[in-house]
């Protein structure tokens, strides 16, 4: 299985949360989205000879895209790939940006699954957020989107936010559960480095996170969810049992994948490679590129590049692998790295923050709760 991302890098306005890479103008984004197609030519040879079975705008803000933009992506990814029939092809959403027009032009393109940003459905946490929808634009959504025919849907959801108590938090996502959202993705509040949310903070103009509210909000997610139906397949997202994500799966599962656009990331197995988070920078890339014709002589000038060693693998496994339902399979492990796992996962098994069955080790729900950690300390 292979996967295709797309970084999209535009947005309305800065979240103070978001540490991403994006522009807030618009002004050169046909002249981005013409190098994003080039790139695509130019790297189609990056993946397995295999159909892609997802692909995924992100950003960024995607829902930005003019038709016409999704157009000329989507005829030069059909021009360098073949895509399996029933392949995940998902565009991120703005509550903002959904409108009866744009959903009929995106209903009647491949998409088949929408990703919408809704993260809170109160006005409060919304403004602190510098979010640009309202919450009555978080509600209309997601019917709006149902009635033109998108019913492969998830939501993105933020708790712990400052004020945020836990009856909010509740309704929250019991308007998801209403509506009948097949997928909920849901991330603690975590102030980024060097973002406004980090500068308000520091000058003690927004309280710090509170880490016991954070973890009690989880802890309530994760009851919550269960007794509805969902299965909680990896750390932050909740799916019902045959709607789980295609391509962040298989980012879990560390299948391959080719990343375009300025700062995307790809993997194929024993390398990382990561492009220039530049706009300016990445489209001159793509055009010096162009005009020499010489891909990879010059592609310092697009990507910068890391060989995974074992034990970067072995890690990179770890941590991906006990973020999941599927775990770390012991048997997948050789030599002093097996016997590296299993001398440090006793202590985790004994403090039931680890469950083992047949040679697979997953996390409890206890130990959901310091996965990063519990990963790191098994890091070779």
């Amino acid at each position: 299985m292979s996967g295709l991302y797309l970084h999209i890098p535009f947005c309305r306005q800065a979240c103070h949360y978001c540490n991403f890479h994006f522009s807030t103008s618009l002004k050169y984004k046909g002249e981005m989205v013409a190098a994003i197609a080039a790139e695509i030519r130019m790297r189609r040879g990056y993946l397995p000879d295999r159909p892609l079975r997802s692909i995924y705008f992100g950003g960024g803000t995607p829902s930005l895209l003019d038709k016409e933009d999704l157009d000329l992506l989507f005829s030069t990814i059909e021009d360098c790939f073949q895509i399996e029939p029933n392949a995940e092809i998902t565009l991120e959403a703005n509550p903002d940006d959904i409108s009866p027009l744009r959903l009929r032009d995106w209903h009647n393109s491949p998409i088949n699954r929408l990703s919408i940003g809704v993260q809170s459905f109160a006005e409060a946490d919304l403004r602190y957020m510098n979010r640009a929808h309202s919450a009555a634009e978080a509600e209309q959504c997601i019917e709006m989107a149902q009635l033109a025919g998108f019913s492969n849907l998830t939501v993105d959801l933020i708790y712990g936010t400052p004020g945020m108590t836990d009856e909010t938090w509740q309704r929250n996502v019991e308007k998801l559960l209403k509506a009948g959202v097949p997928h909920i993705s849901c991330y603690a509040l975590t102030v980024e480095p060097k973002t406004a949310l980090d500068y308000q903070v520091k000058k003690g103009i927004s309280p710090a996170v509170d880490e016991e509210q954070a973890a009690r909000q989880f802890e309530l997610l994760m009851q919550w969810l269960e007794a509805a139906g969902y299965l909680h397949y990896e750390i932050s997202n909740f799916a019902l049992p045959d709607k789980l994500a295609v391509h962040n799966g298989n980012y879990w599962r560390g299948e391959p994948y080719l990343g375009v656009g300025p700062s995307a990331h790809s993997f194929n197995g024993f390398s990382r490679q990561w492009n220039k988070a530049n706009n300016a920078g990445y489209m001159k890339a793509i055009a010096n590129l162009q005009k020499q014709d010489a891909m990879p002589d010059f592609k310092e000038e697009l990507y910068e590049e890391e060989l995974l060693s074992e034990a970067d693998q072995y890690n990179e496994y770890v941590m991906t692998g006990l973020r999941t339902v599927w775990g770390v399979d012991v048997n997948k492990l050789k030599g002093r790295y097996r016997e590296h796992f299993l001398e440090n996962i006793d202590n985790y098994i004994g403090d039931i923050l680890v469950l083992e069955k047949g040679g697979i080790y997953v996390l409890s729900k206890k130990g959901r709760l310091l996965a990063d950690r519990i990963a790191s300390e098994l890091f070779y």
